[in-house]
């Protein structure tokens, strides 16, 4: 399955992340649930990551969030 790139402004920074299109369908279902724009979400999983890829961050925190059924 080919990756999609999105390229995101995260704290004033333009990044972009290449996912899998199923990721990207569930960060873009959770961040409309949560009443929040995909940036935002990023942003958020950006700020809480340690030394870890974003791109990896975001795929754990996707399946942490299916896990507890967000």
């Amino acid at each position: 399955m080919p990756l999609i790139k999105r390229s995101l402004s995260l704290a004033g920074h333009r990044t972009s992340i290449s996912l899998e299109p199923d990721f990207w369908a569930e960060v873009d279902r959770i961040a409309r649930q949560e009443g929040q724009s995909v940036a935002s979400l990023v942003g958020a999983i950006d700020a809480a990551r340690e030394e870890e890829p974003l791109a990896s961050s975001v795929r754990v925190w996707v399946l942490q969030a299916l896990r507890t059924g967000r």
